[in-house]
């Protein structure tokens, strides 16, 4: 990775010298930005002869786009790397291999693209970065996750966005290289370091042949709403809007109503016959709605929210919803979902989530807070209380945040190890430049 990076600046470098030679001000045709960021993790468990776990690694991004030629054309690729530096303990149990896998070091190409783009159009080939709201970067941890295919944006008029993509294979965060699998499929699967997942799949399944998907959002400084249509191939098709309206007051006090409704569907899935939420089932049918009000002011953003997921007897999960890029990551678009897990990772239920953010100190410091409470159909009820905490410097130290989130889980039905709580803190400093 060092002399990849060694690479680029030579490259750099010759063609500015060249400029130079010819008489010329040096050639300004890239963009390079990127990160720096350290994490920790720790978990703290109060069930007897379970080990707490922790892991610490430090690496970084760094991106190079060329500015666009030709009308609009370009390409850019990001260097992902990540280092436990020896600090880890590698023995059973006490890491937390969600971070950067079990292995001491993590490099890869993590994006490598062409692109065309202008005012109203992106059209991206490649290895990406996308961010839709089944299927994102997951950037919760050290390295985002990174999709290999195809993806269209388009603006054709004010305020409305239209969106497909099609993706054959994914880098999980923890990956460092492609593979065509997903979130359901075994750890190492074809040889993959894909940590965090939920595994049901046996290590024979057949490769996953991806993702499909066609989106639109419309958005106002009154009304946000979007639609999406995913087809994850061999485990679920999936319909999905939201929408949400603030009224503007006048007053300071502006309140905000959302609501989302989600179904799936498949009679073919890989998942037919597989335990998933301690259910096995054939077929994939889910329904879930949810509902958020709130209301923004100077004193902060304060919200309740509540989701259901339907039951479905005899279906895979019991009516469980099938998300194969979040499931087990808790990042998927559900209002009540929390830092360790959701609905998502819990089947058929409801749940409802109170929740305040607010920036103080001349906007230095963030502060979010929550309280989710669930109740379901095979893991009984539980609850997670979340603290987030991230400091911004200015002057000098701008582009750096320091983040502390913390969130306690109490859970029943075997959803907790010993069905004792847990306490799960990552912090997490990082560099922007």
């Amino acid at each position: 990775m060092k002399l990849t990076f060694r690479l680029v600046q030579i490259a750099i470098g010759a063609i500015s010298f060249g400029s130079s030679l010819a008489g010329a001000e040096p050639i300004d045709f890239l963009n390079i930005n990127g990160q720096v960021r350290s994490y920790y993790l720790s978990r703290i468990s109060n069930a007897p002869g379970v080990q707490d776990a922790n892991a610490f690694s430090v690496g970084g991004i760094l991106n190079i786009e060329t500015k666009p030629f030709f009308g609009g054309f370009g390409a850019g690729i990001s260097f992902y790397t990540a280092n436990s530096l020896g600090l880890n303990d590698n023995g059973p149990g006490h890491t937390d291999v969600t971070l950067m896998g079990n292995g001491t070091s993590l490099n890869a190409l993590g994006q490598a693209f062409l692109q065309y783009k202008n005012s109203n159009v992106l059209m991206r080939a490649g290895n990406q970065v996308i961010n839709t709201p089944w299927l994102g970067s997951s950037d919760g941890r050290l390295l985002p996750a990174t999709y290999q295919g195809v993806y269209v944006e388009i603006a054709p008029v004010k305020n409305l966005k239209l969106y497909a993509l099609r993706i054959n294979k994914w880098k999980s965060r923890t990956s460092s290289a492609y593979f065509k699998d997903n979130f359901y499929y075994p750890v190492t699967y074809a040889g993959d370091s894909m940590f965090g997942s939920t595994s049901v799949l046996p290590a024979g399944a057949s490769e996953s042949y991806g993702v499909v998907a066609l989106g639109t959002t419309y958005k106002t400084s009154a009304l946000t709403t979007q639609a999406w249509y995913y087809n994850f191939y061999q485990f679920a098709k999936l319909a999905y809007a939201d929408t949400s309206y603030t009224y503007k007051t006048g007053t300071g006090f502006d309140p905000f109503i959302g609501a989302q409704f989600v179904h799936e569907e498949n009679n073919d899935s890989l998942l037919n016959g597989v335990r998933l939420d301690t259910q096995i089932g054939s077929g994939v049918k889910a329904t879930a709605g949810g509902l958020k009000v709130g209301v923004n002011s100077s004193y902060g953003e304060f919200t309740v929210a509540y989701n259901k997921i339907l039951s479905h007897a005899g279906s895979v999960g019991g009516g469980a919803l099938v998300s194969p890029y979040t499931v087990g990551l808790a990042s998927d678009p559900l209002y009540t979902t929390s830092m360790i897990r959701g609905l998502v990772e819990q089947g058929p239920g409801n749940a409802t989530k109170i929740g305040y953010v607010n920036r103080f100190l001349d906007k230095k410091v963030l502060l979010a807070a929550s309280y989710a409470r669930y109740h379901t159909a095979y893991f009984g009820n539980s609850s997670d209380t979340y603290l987030d905490l991230t400091y911004f410097p200015d002057g000098k130290f701008k582009g750096l945040s320091v983040r502390d989130r913390v969130e306690v889980s109490n859970g029943g039905g075997g959803l907790n190890p010993g069905n004792k709580s847990f306490i799960y803190n990552r912090v997490m400093l990082q560099y922007s430049f």
